[in-house]
């Protein structure tokens, strides 16, 4: 049996789309609807499915203690994490099953397609999304360390083994604690296995923590990478692969802190720099600009510098390939 868990924060808009793809998966189930303290009309939704569901109340706590609750109460032999805004594909937990059955994987996943704002309401189908299985046959654990291997929570069924061996999700990654889980899947040895088609929507919000708190989402990468570099280095010397992959985390959350203007970026830097990261201009005159104008101010001026850049460098091109066709 596959025990499907939703967690639910004022879902009330498209919860009832996600259950209903859940329910009419045709494989042995439980859904399990965790309901994290909302105060719009998410528990009128929930009520309405009766006993198609297990409803479980909650004060709010965060969606990561609202998943590890509905596992507590989870019977099945497999666990689905499926957010409250996202869809399951027809077909995709059968998929999945016969995917693990025939490999004996701990971890199955699915090509997954984006839901994008139309612009009038409602949401269309965008670019479907396939992991690089060369690189999560080569380094599993760097693969999901640094996004190359990522899917939403709806595009991956877990053994009810693997979820058990690695335990409970992160508590203060509030905004990419499903990439850590993700990652702590590889660290634990799961064998990953791709079953075919997509499987998996995943809605692309304006209202999503990541979109809408910017500073919360680069430090938790900055969590994370700080973390993953630990676990690394305590594993002893640190293969290049792995060292590359704890400087390009670096460098992301070093760019992004800079053009966004966060405290974040020197430290972040520096880290690139220990891990092996090249020497960049670009954080010398970030640096430079920070101290002499603060981190606001900088961040400003090269966001508008990075606009001209991208403004002119087409028109140079367009200037040479001109030349070249009078010479």
């Amino acid at each position: 049996m596959i025990s499907v868990v939703i967690p639910c924060y004022n879902a009330a808009k498209t919860l009832a789309e996600t259950v209903e793809s859940a329910l009419t998966q045709r494989v042995d189930k439980e859904i399990i609807v965790v309901d994290d303290g909302s105060t719009d009309g998410s528990a009128a939704v929930i009520a309405a499915f009766g006993q198609k569901v297990r409803a479980i109340s909650t004060p709010n706590r965060g969606v990561s203690a609202a998943r590890q609750t509905g596992v507590a109460a989870a019977r099945g032999d497999h666990v689905q994490y499926l957010d409250s805004d996202d869809l399951l594909a027809e077909g995709a937990l059968a998929a999945r099953l016969e995917a693990l059955a025939r490999s004996g994987g701990d971890v199955a996943h699915q090509d997954w397609q984006r839901l994008e704002p139309d612009g009038a309401g409602g949401f269309r189908l965008g670019q479907i999304r396939r992991a690089d299985l060369t690189r999560i046959e080569a380094d599993a654990e760097v693969a999901a360390a640094t996004a190359e291997f990522w899917a939403p929570p709806a595009g991956l069924l877990y053994s009810r083994a693997m979820v058990e061996r690695i335990g409970p999700w992160h508590p203060n990654l509030p905004v990419i604690q499903d990439a850590r889980y993700l990652f702590e899947a590889a660290r634990h040895g799961a064998k990953f296995v791709h079953a075919p088609g997509v499987g998996a929507y995943y809605r692309i919000s304006a209202g999503s923590l990541s979109q809408r708190n910017r500073a919360a989402f680069i430090r938790d990468c900055a969590v994370n990478a700080a973390e993953i570099e630990a676990l690394w280095r305590a594993d002893g010397a640190m293969p290049p692969t792995r060292r590359a992959a704890v400087a390009a985390m670096w460098r992301m959350v070093a760019n992004a802190a800079l053009y966004d203007g966060l405290n974040d970026f020197e430290a972040a830097r520096i880290a690139y720099r220990r891990a092996g990261g090249e020497r960049r201009a670009l954080y010398d005159v970030g640096l430079a600009l920070r101290r002499l104008l603060g981190p606001r101010a900088a961040a400003t001026a090269m966001r508008a510098a990075q606009r001209g850049a991208a403004f002119v460098r087409p028109r140079q091109r367009a200037v040479a390939a001109s030349d070249a066709h009078a010479a």
